[in-house]
């Protein structure tokens, strides 16, 4: 591609690098100029204007978007996406429902090496999405680009995006009780559900003991179970993940290395999920709890490898609720 300043009487069929006010008239940056556009610049008195031309081998900025983010998602559909269509360069993609993003991250730098004039820019790995929350925008950084690096490109990042949507609709949250009643945190957990697009269906108190818990454990409605205890779940053997065992379920976790959220733990009982949720739970601000809870929620596995893997940006902010701050003051 050439850019630069040329004499106006060569920039027909060239791209206009810069808006240009003539008059009460306004070309805007972008257009392709026509031989009118060239008369209304020399009637304003000037003799050269600076446009971008491409070459024979060069594609333009709005089909180079389009095509790459064709090949990124290739039934938008399926894939639970909006795609719209190219404008000065970019194309926007947008989820369409409640879940979580997935993204092949090698898939997405591998093409963003390509050309440092073709840019993919997403949301992390699932990040929880709403509908119509921005996910990804696929912008060509030049009027165009040369065609071998959309070539490239869409091989490289081939199907490397799609959302889970949830797929459960509602939870059961059981809290225990030590003696001061089962301290706040409903309000937390069910606005963390509503942003799923779930219900919170069902919610019951019983005493900090294994026999009870276990009891509401397995009459529990919901598609998810969440247990938040009043005194923090210290040991795999503690009382919650007990209950859960007693209740003819399973823990396959207990512990994560994200900050507040360590003392989590996840398992099944009846072919449903089970999250015994960290104290800090009981604030809505961000904490290793929700990353899990909604994966869980998007019937996505969580694994170990999973959960190893949140260590890294698993520093969050510290809730100035917390009972044991990382540094007294």
């Amino acid at each position: 591609m050439k850019f630069g300043p040329v004499p106006v009487g060569e920039a027909a069929g060239a791209v206009l690098a810069h808006s240009l006010a003539l008059g009460g008239r306004k070309l805007r940056k972008g257009r392709v100029l026509e031989a009118d556009d060239i008369t209304a610049i020399r009637d304003e008195g000037l003799d050269e204007v600076i446009v971008a031309r491409l070459d024979t081998d060069d594609l333009g900025e709005d089909p180079a978007a389009t095509r790459i983010t064709a090949a990124m998602i290739p039934d938008p559909e399926a894939a639970h996406l909006r795609v719209t269509r190219a404008s000065t360069g970019r194309v926007n993609v947008y989820a369409t429902t409640f879940g979580v993003l997935d993204i092949d991250v090698d898939k997405i730098e591998a093409a963003n090496r390509i050309d440092p004039l073709v840019t993919i820019a997403t949301l992390p790995p699932f990040a929880r999405c709403g509908d119509r929350t921005m996910v990804a925008t696929v912008k060509i950084i030049a009027y165009g680009v040369a065609e071998k690096s959309v070539d490239m490109a869409e091989v490289l990042v081939a199907d490397a995006m799609r959302l889970c949507p949830v797929q459960l609709a509602t939870a059961t949250l059981i809290q225990t009780d030590i003696g001061a009643g089962p301290g706040k945190g409903e309000d937390a957990i069910a606005g963390r559900l509503d942003a799923l697009g779930m219900d919170l269906t069902g919610t019951e108190t019983v005493p900090h003991r294994t026999a009870p818990l276990a009891e509401a454990v397995a009459r529990a409605k919901g598609d998810l179970v969440l247990i938040l205890t009043a005194s923090a779940t210290s040991d795999p053997h503690d009382v919650a993940p007990e209950a859960v065992r007693q209740a003819g379920g399973t823990v396959t976790r207990f512990g994560m290395p994200v900050d507040p959220g360590n003392l989590l733990f996840i398992g099944e009982q009846g072919g449903r999920p089970v999250i015994g949720l960290p104290g800090c739970a009981r604030s809505p601000a961000l904490n290793g709890a929700d990353w899990v809870l909604e994966r869980v929620a998007c019937g996505l596995e969580v694994t170990d490898a999973d959960i190893a893997a949140m260590g890294v940006g698993g520093l969050l902010k510290e809730s100035p609720a917390r009972p044991h701050p990382r540094e007294k003051r």
